[in-house]
């Protein structure tokens, strides 16, 4: 299965501008605002709010003040949970991001009905400066078990082969870069320059310099018979690569993004899009600008087993 009915957000109560992570997340600026925690909340709820209205069903969990956390608000880096019942912890580029993994959370989801039948930790790995974060490191196709990973800075490529192999995904190594300044930089997420759904998946190929490895991404994705939305490396910058594929609990599936994202796309992108499923978007603006995620960034899926 591809896709899953149940999300886990988190709510912020501390959002902010994270120095640590702005090192190689270059989407990020810094706002002089004081009300960006009172503008993030607000959009998290409306987002929320949105999912719910479809029928889609979100677990929110309450960030913690202490200890700080500014980038709580983007789950999917730290944990996934999978079909099996199992959990994964990841290492994480961020010193202060490692406090977002909480045992609590975990409780929160077994009360929500779901069985956790193990708990796989890869957090060691951050004392030897290897890092691999989740669902924004890796993209995976769940119905053909492979996993497309960009390598940087947050995407140890030893450490990702060896997820892989222990979790049965085919790797798909390459290297995705964008425009900062007059350089071109690693993007540090795979997941703001792609997104696999069931049938299609939408991907900024100008991002991938090397020509082989951009052909050997294509030649998976073909080999997989979805249908490739390509995105331009501007769209990319405005969050265009950053969706996921959701379903409700009829099985209805959508493709979710913000508004920044699908304003961005062309009428042609999106009659693409919606040949496959309905669009949700939402605004996330203070979240984008200052967090340098988007709306895929905020939500991990949880595929677990119900009890």
């Amino acid at each position: 299965m591809q896709t899953t009915d149940t999300v886990l957000m988190i709510e912020p109560i501390a959002f902010g501008y994270n120095a640590q992570t702005a090192e190689n997340n270059y989407f990020q600026v810094e706002q002089k605002d004081s009300d960006i925690q009172q503008k993030a909340l607000s959009e998290f709820n409306n987002f929320v709010e949105k999912l719910r209205s479809k029928g889609i069903n979100v677990i929110t969990v309450k960030d913690t003040l202490e200890p700080h956390s500014p980038d709580s608000i983007f789950p999917n880096n730290w944990v996934s949970f999978h079909k099996d019942g199992k959990v994964v912890l990841y290492p994480m580029f961020a010193p202060n991001r490692r406090v977002e993994r909480r045992e609590d959370i975990l409780e929160t989801i077994k009360n929500q009905g779901f069985e956790i039948a193990e708990v796989d930790d890869f957090s060691h790995f951050e004392n030897d400066d290897k890092f691999l974060e989740g669902t924004g490191s890796m993209i995976f196709d769940h119905d053909h078990k492979i996993a497309y990973g960009s390598v940087s800075l947050r995407l140890d490529e030893e450490l990702f082969r060896k997820f892989c192999a222990k979790f049965g995904f085919t790797p798909v190594v390459f290297h995705s870069f964008q425009n900062v300044g007059d350089q071109r930089l690693p993007i540090y997420h795979t997941n703001v320059m792609m997104c696999v759904a069931d049938q299609f998946v939408v991907i900024c190929l100008d991002c991938i310099d090397d020509e082989m490895e951009r052909e050997k991404v294509q030649e998976m994705v073909k080999s997989s018979e979805k249908e490739v939305i390509e995105i331009s490396e501007d769209q990319m910058q405005q969050f265009a690569g950053n969706m996921l594929q959701v379903q409700n609990s009829e099985g209805k599936k959508f493709l979710v993004m913000s508004e920044t994202a699908y304003k961005s796309l062309n009428p042609e992108q999106i009659q693409n899009i919606e040949k496959y499923c309905e669009i949700i978007y939402s605004d996330l603006n203070t979240i984008e600008v200052n967090g340098g995620g988007s709306a895929r960034c905020m939500l991990a899926e949880v595929f677990l087993p119900r009890k």
